[in-house]
């Protein structure tokens, strides 16, 4: 039993200092370039790093204007890490498979796993749309021939669904970030132990963790002494 990392990308510039949210908003709603100069993805870069350190391997879910950089790749591919779509226009099956299209273009890897951006509270981007409608995206990804879908519940303790033979459905996640997550049920603790019986999906976003001393440590040691998971 493991880990099931699930890193989700969804600013490209972060949010510090403010010139960078300005173009992570720029480039979420309009456009701007990727800047290395202005450290696209530069968070990102940091947690792949340390993980192929340790020989962690993680699933990483993309967004349109989170598209991995060529150094990223090269990081990804290093590590044996998943490319993923972060859903982001999820109206129809065709939005769907347009952002999955477009994922797989850029990287010239087919995308078999997806999580979604946003959990149906708040409005994030231009082109997001923020019903958060699970079962939809998993008759989605069924007729797409997917394999994973890891969704945004807030309780880790729920258990897999097999949707089919190759299709495997986690409905919710271990928040790392406490806002999202009940820290008194839920603590690292718990987690250590429920990865030792069964596994666990483990959610971070990059900017996040890496602008928290405390989270960062949380999550080194956790990629340190837990086995991580890919399905293969």
């Amino acid at each position: 039993m493991a880990l099931i990392l699930r890193i989700d990308v969804d600013r490209p510039y972060g949010k510090r200092p403010f010139v960078r949210h300005v173009l992570s908003r720029l480039r979420s709603d309009l456009y701007a370039p990727v800047l290395e100069s202005f450290g696209y993805l530069r968070e990102l870069a940091i947690i792949l790093t340390i993980l192929n350190r340790t020989a962690a391997r993680a699933y990483v879910f993309f967004r349109r204007c989170t598209v991995p950089s060529s150094h990223v790749l090269r990081l990804m591919r290093a590590g044996r890490h998943v490319i993923g779509l972060h859903l982001e226009d999820s109206r129809t099956f065709e939005s769907f498979i347009c952002e999955k299209t477009a994922l797989e273009r850029h990287t010239g890897s087919t995308v078999a796993a997806f999580s979604k951006h946003g959990s149906g509270s708040a409005r994030y981007g231009r082109r997001h749309y923020a019903p958060y409608e699970p079962e939809r995206y998993v008759q989605w990804a069924l007729r797409a021939q997917m394999r994973l879908f890891l969704g945004n519940l807030e309780d880790p303790s729920l258990t897999p669904i097999q949707k089919s033979s190759s299709f495997l459905y986690f409905p919710s996640a271990f928040w790392l970030e406490t806002p999202w997550r009940d820290t008194e049920t839920f603590s690292v603790d718990w987690l250590r132990a429920r990865a030792n019986d069964a596994d666990v999906v483990l959610l971070v976003h990059p900017e996040n963790i890496i602008a928290d001393a405390e989270l960062l440590g949380q999550f080194r040691e956790l990629v340190t002494k837990v086995q991580t998971k890919i399905y293969e």
